[in-house]
């Protein structure tokens, strides 16, 4: 099994992390007591700038969830199809190709699905296999690649797609001034992502990492942690404080016995594609690998350049990876992200 190729699609609508403050500041106007305590948040973050959907000034007119829906469901399918193209072309394979397509969101919801709008919108093979996820958030990217895996362990000469697209500034709520609304205001943005995985059986040119492994975690009792909560008004978001102890405490110890499980150890990993999380999850996720001398490089930058893009994050790093960073052929890599539930998935890679 081999990730063959990986690429992004972002809205036109770009701007810097000052820009996004001030409108921010003004969207909440009165509401807002102490606009210092957010300014501060937000330049604590790391991000320089984020993509939108919409234009900026479009947010404050959103008359509710409805329309930031249906404005959701339009942009998805902009930047899916844009990204499974791109995807699809550098790996030199064919859109008919695609025996199977994963998609996952949690930004936003719509029945029939992406994946389905997408097969009447790109012409893709009337056989083709539909997995719509929802719920999975920031791990979704890691958990669609494992289950990507699954299908081509079992089809071997076919191709999966992955395809993930979050546009978080959809889901602002006016009238949440909690922390952790304040804090994703200045940390989510939007974007997707899409990654093929072929079978052993797929000739292609240039492959990328083989699929080692994957292995799933979950955390009993850690549901409130993460998530969603759903109204009328749409998503609130749900961001425990605690979510750094959690992986400081964790994560160490899974990464390790999932490699024992394969002979190997932490210290002969040489490449790390991790889901970017925020500045306080990449230290507590350092902290719990010991990982330091620009190891975690590619999602600091990838946090940096566009912000949190939630399921679609792991994948824009892979990307990165890939394209800019790509390691020594034979080099054991590790492909990880953490999410609702509270889980962790983990895929093993050679390079």
């Amino acid at each position: 099994m081999y990730i063959a190729s990986a690429a992004s699609a972002f809205p036109k609508h770009y701007y810097s992390q000052d820009m996004l403050f001030a409108a921010l500041e003004q969207y909440w106007g009165d509401r807002l007591a102490k606009p210092e305590v957010l300014r501060r948040l937000h330049k604590n973050l790391g991000v320089d700038g984020r993509f939108l959907s919409l234009p900026i000034d479009a947010y404050s007119k959103l008359t509710g969830w409805g329309e930031a829906n249906n404005h959701w469901i339009r942009t998805a399918q902009k930047l899916g199809h844009c990204a499974i193209s791109r995807a699809i072309t550098t790996a030199g394979l064919d859109l008919r190709d695609i025996g199977a397509l994963f998609f996952t969101s949690v930004t936003g919801i719509s029945s029939p699905s992406i994946d389905a709008r997408l097969i009447n919108r790109m012409g893709l093979s009337p056989n083709i296999k539909r997995i719509p996820m929802f719920g999975l958030g920031c791990v979704a990217g890691a958990a669609g690649i494992a289950r990507a895996a699954d299908y081509v362990r079992a089809y071997p000469d076919q191709i999966a797609v992955i395809l993930a697209v979050e546009l978080c500034s959809l889901t602002l709520q006016r009238d949440d001034l909690s922390m952790a609304n304040l804090i994703s205001s200045g940390l989510f943005g939007d974007g997707a992502a899409a990654v093929v995985v072929a079978g052993e059986g797929c000739a292609l040119k240039l492959p990328g990492p083989r699929i080692l492994a994957t292995r799933s975690v979950f955390y009993p009792e850690t549901e409130e942690m993460m998530g969603w909560d759903l109204s009328e008004k749409g998503f609130r978001i749900v961001l425990s404080s605690e979510v750094p102890d959690l992986i400081r405490r964790q994560l160490g110890h899974d990464v390790d016995c999932f490699l024992a499980d394969l002979g190997r150890e932490r210290h002969e990993v040489g490449s790390w594609v991790l889901h970017t999380g925020g500045p306080k999850v990449l230290q507590a996720t350092a902290a719990a690998l010991a990982l330091e001398n620009g190891q975690l490089a590619a999602s600091w930058d990838c946090l940096k350049r566009t912000g949190n893009l939630s399921s679609a994050s792991v994948l824009v790093v892979l990307e990165e990876v890939m394209k800019n960073r790509r390691p020594a052929p034979g080099t054991l890599g590790l492909l990880a992200a953490m999410g609702p539930g509270f889980c962790s998935e983990l895929v093993a890679l050679e390079w």
